[in-house]
């Protein structure tokens, strides 16, 4: 299982280890996990050529038969050697809902390796007030800090983001705060540290230790305050238009509109109707104050497809349906003949957290 707060680079992660285990002979399953269903992650994973399935509706500890059914379905259709879980990235407490549960109940059908949890460095450094810069209210910074504290394995990641001496700093920060994980650091962008955290996870099995204690009153609280939105969105043209473009121009509006709330990730794909082999552009905001970021981009012009959007934010919901509605209306126009169609959204904040199982302690070899 790979965690990590919204925003730390999860799904680019996720998808370097399914190739390099893929690399290496093995048969890879992948399981995405949101409050809702249209996920960006799943349709980038999907567009890697991985099996992917996609748990909506609750994080894995309120959805563990779900899960459960979900390795069975991958099973059944491709035999994974491996099973890769991305659960909500709001989601802790992964360790006593799903990892002790999944080990007491089918511990002779698989080995759990360590759980790792991925931080955005810069990100981390606000949150522990190495630097200044947007973060968000304790009850979300609760949320943050418990997802590492579970942490058998602390992965700093876009670790190329940041110079040497503020990397060690926050290093420095995580291994006092958190004496029981292991803190390492890699980049996806640059391919540096990934192999060794690739190797350990595949050579360990996931440490024995008292679940956290949690308050499961003020992790309610604290998901309760981010906004949450999935939408579709069918766009069509007369005249081709350059759909890297207009997911810039879409993102850099929708992030001004939205000043003054903290966003925890703003990420959206865009599949071209008359694309070959799953050719997918796609863009993704982390932070209210960086700068959106095109992922994959499609080499030629394109006259329509699809728009998937997946925003969170410490706002209310609806201000992030206006957002994203006003983007549309005010960038739509900018394109010759373009026009946008909002298929579906759903937009909400998350429920309480109801774990299915909770054990208390590790499970007895």
């Amino acid at each position: 299982m790979i965690g990590g707060f919204l925003g730390a680079g999860k799904t680019t992660a996720i998808g370097k280890l399914a190739r390099h285990l893929s690399d290496q002979g093995l048969k890879v399953g992948l399981i995405t996990n949101d409050q809702a269903g249209g996920l960006v992650d799943t349709k980038l994973l999907r567009g890697q050529g991985f099996a992917t399935e996609e748990i909506a509706g609750g994080c894995f500890c309120c959805r563990f038969n779900t899960l459960v059914d979900a390795a069975a379905r991958l099973n059944d259709a491709s035999k994974p050697d491996v099973f890769i879980a991305e659960p909500v990235g709001s989601c802790t407490d992964l360790v006593a809902t799903v990892t002790y549960p999944l080990r007491r109940m089918y511990g002779d059908n698989f080995t759990v390796a360590p759980l790792s949890v991925l931080v955005d460095p810069v990100r981390a450094r606000r949150v522990f007030g190495l630097e200044t810069g947007g973060t968000f209210s304790s009850k979300v910074t609760y949320i943050f800090k418990k997802q590492l504290e579970e942490a058998d394995i602390i992965v700093i990641s876009k670790s190329d983001l940041l110079e040497e001496a503020a990397l060690s700093e926050l290093r420095t920060t995580l291994e006092a705060e958190f004496p029981k994980s292991k803190v390492i650091m890699a980049s996806s962008r640059q391919q540096t540290g990934l192999d060794a955290w690739f190797d350990q996870i595949m050579s360990d099995q996931q440490s024995d230790r008292l679940p956290m204690a949690l308050d499961y009153e003020v992790y309610a609280d604290g998901e309760a305050l981010l906004g949450w939105l999935n939408a579709t969105v069918t766009l069509k043209a007369d005249d081709e238009f350059e759909a890297n473009d207009f997911l810039k121009a879409l993102a850099v509006d929708v992030q001004q509109r939205l000043q003054g709330a903290e966003i925890a990730h703003f990420k959206m794909t865009f599949s071209p109707d008359d694309g070959i082999g799953g050719e997918l552009a796609s863009i993704n905001l982390v932070r209210s104050d960086y700068v959106p970021e095109l992922g994959m981009q499609l080499d030629e012009p394109t006259q329509g497809g699809q728009l998937i959007v997946n925003l969170r934010a410490e706002a209310a919901p609806e201000d992030l349906v206006k957002a994203v509605r006003d983007g549309l209306q005010a960038v739509v126009p900018a394109f010759a003949t373009l026009k946008a169609t909002l298929d579906h959204e759903e937009h909400f904040r998350p429920g309480k957290p109801t774990p299915t199982h909770r054990d208390v302690a590790a499970p007895v070899a």
